[in-house]
């Protein structure tokens, strides 16, 4: 139930749905998406489980982009005669998809009218360089007593430079280390994704997951010494393990100064791991420099 209750509590977090406009299309009343606007807007939704794109120009008329099938089975491409009477470009490379049709139609209104903004500008990849620390309970790892202990690590992230791009890769490197009543430590070396649901120039809010791990760890653990009843023997358990286990969590990264300050509830559950029936404890706060 504890599992189930912060899925649905992650799931909320990463809900993200576009701005729509209800038009009326022929004899259907239908709820478009606007994905570019200009002197021709790129409209679309996906209806009855079916990708359907739309133009509607400056005077209002809508027209659909249809790529129907004849009595062999051929697709007709009417759209392509559609997008050449609207635009006078070739279309002999535009397929139906999002993607496609949004380069074509930045790259028409871009021609019209110069003070057009592409609603997808072209970003480059850049570089941030984090440092961390933190608390938790090693969620995943048995702790009968719920011990917290001290973690810190470092990480790389890749990013666009594009405010609007919400996603980004990270290789992420941290230790955890052990106390007096809790004798785990471990480090760990993670590539995962981010989602910015949320993305500003100022903030941004993201799920992440962390995909693939590989982790040193050592379990140090005090007997009795079976030949002398007042001493102890200390045994040091190390191991390794690669594992792909899918550990969701959620961050925040806020404009500080020339970098931003990093705040990530991490470890709230896994796809392939067992939380040991305590409730996640994995905060960290840190800082990431622009490379």
């Amino acid at each position: 139930m504890k599992k189930f209750i912060l899925l649905l509590v992650f799931l909320s977090f990463t809900t993200w749905t576009f701005a729509q406009q209800t038009y009326t299309v022929g004899n259907e009343t239908l709820a478009l998406k606007t994905e570019t606007e200009g002197t021709l807007d790129l409209l679309w939704n996906t209806i009855n489980e079916q990708y359907r794109y739309f133009i509607k120009t400056k005077n209002g008329k809508i027209t659909e982009l249809n790529n129907t099938k004849d009595t062999d089975n051929k697709y007709q491409e009417e759209y392509k005669s559609v997008l050449e009477d609207l635009t006078s470009m070739n279309t002999s490379k535009v397929k139906l998809t999002t993607y496609s049709l949004k380069s074509f139609i930045d790259k028409y209104n871009g021609s019209i009218d110069s003070n057009y903004v592409s609603s997808e500008p072209k970003s480059k990849v850049k570089l941030r360089l984090g440092i961390f620390g933190g608390v938790t309970n090693s969620p995943f790892n048995k702790n009968p007593n719920n011990q917290k202990t001290a973690l810190f690590g470092t990480e790389l992230e890749a990013v666009s430079d594009n405010v609007a791009s919400r996603h980004a890769g990270f290789l992420n490197v941290r230790h955890t280390t052990d106390n007096d009543d809790f004798k785990y430590s471990a480090t760990q070396v993670a590539l995962g994704y981010r989602f910015r649901f949320i993305s500003k120039a100022s903030f941004n809010i993201y799920a992440q997951t962390k995909f693939a791990t590989f982790t040193s760890s050592k379990i140090t653990s005090t007997i009795a010494d079976p030949s002398d009843s007042n001493a102890f023997i200390t045994i040091e358990d190390t191991s390794t393990a690669f594992d792909v286990p899918f550990i969701f969590g959620l961050g925040a990264d806020i404009k500080l100064g020339k970098g931003y300050l990093t705040l990530v509830y991490d470890s709230i559950i896994a796809a392939a791991l067992d939380s040991q029936d305590n409730f996640p404890v994995d905060f960290a706060v840190g800082y990431k420099f622009n490379l």
